[in-house]
């Protein structure tokens, strides 16, 4: 659901759907990713919990950590218990503000102060019975599915945009979850090769990063689309609205190679990790941990 919602806002997306479905492939979904933020969020759990408390009792368990340094942010990979290379996994990240400025932790301060929580009793009801049982009659687990889908958006409102300033002047990525939350920031498709597929989309013209991302191991290889622009209306101290147009999501392909002793390589990796998330930078953007 989640995807079919992320082809409805990024165009390209959409586009590479159907030229696979012309070419009779269906998409293989890998992984979804979302951002976080470890920091007190009003109504809502800090950082991962947020997404975490939803994807235990789908049966999903943290399998890998990995230290996205130059963004001074934590990945954290999700897989499903039953069925790991089937079921796609979650990418999750937490953006850890204690590590920037104290202005722009009383911004990101200032931006989350006020959130909400989506999940009202009968779904946290469901889930937790979901948790505990491992299923749900068929009307609850639609029911569930349903109000789920909805948890994953922004949850505060818009900053001001001079918060918002602030907050893209020390990192990209609190920039984007300001104005998006905890909407699903990409989706990925598993492909055979990863380099035939994006010379295929340049050569069509769509947003294709320049390069490939090549894991340590040589196993895992990713690329994706640049974000869609969005535009967003921000409010200003003196209480009008200013439109802004910022990165939003965005689609990737990633390429798999089987373990030396056998079963597909599910890792992640840092420096794969932290180039894909370039596809979110505004351009002209300083790199992370540039001076």
């Amino acid at each position: 659901m989640l995807y079919a919602d992320l082809m409805t806002v990024v165009p390209s997306a959409a586009a590479y759907a159907v030229d696979q479905q012309a070419a009779g492939r269906g998409v293989v979904l890998d992984h979804a990713a979302v951002r976080t933020v470890a920091w007190p969020a009003g109504a809502l759990p800090p950082g991962i919990e947020q997404v975490t408390r939803i994807l235990r009792p789908l049966g999903y368990e943290r399998h890998a950590t990995y230290p996205l340094t130059r963004l001074r942010m934590t990945g954290h990979a999700y897989a499903h218990v039953d069925r790991p290379e089937v079921v796609p996994q979650w990418f999750v990240s937490e953006l850890h503000p204690d590590t920037f400025s104290p202005p722009f932790q009383q911004a990101v301060t200032r931006v989350l102060e006020a959130s909400t929580d989506p999940l009202d009793a009968a779904t946290r009801d469901r889930l937790a019975r979901l948790e505990a049982d491992r299923a749900l009659p068929l009307g609850d687990a639609v029911a569930l599915v349903d109000a789920l889908r909805h948890a994953f958006g922004r949850q505060h409102p818009l900053p001001t945009d001079r918060d918002h300033d602030v907050l893209r002047a020390e990192s990209a990525e609190m920039a984007w979850i300001a104005t998006e939350g905890t909407t699903c920031n990409h989706c990925t498709d598993r492909v055979d090769d990863v380099f035939v597929v994006a010379e295929s989309e340049r050569e069509r013209g769509r947003p294709i990063k320049d390069s490939v991302e090549v894991s340590t191991s040589g196993r895992v290889r990713q690329t994706a689309h640049r974000a869609t622009p969005v535009v967003r209306g921000l409010r200003t101290l003196e209480g009008d609205v200013v439109e802004r147009e910022v990165p939003g999501s965005f689609f990737e392909v990633i390429s798999r190679d089987p373990l030396p002793e056998g079963g597909l390589d599910l890792a992640f990796d840092a420096a794969n990790a932290t180039g894909i998330f370039a596809m979110t930078r505004p351009a002209g953007a300083d790199e992370p941990g540039a001076p």
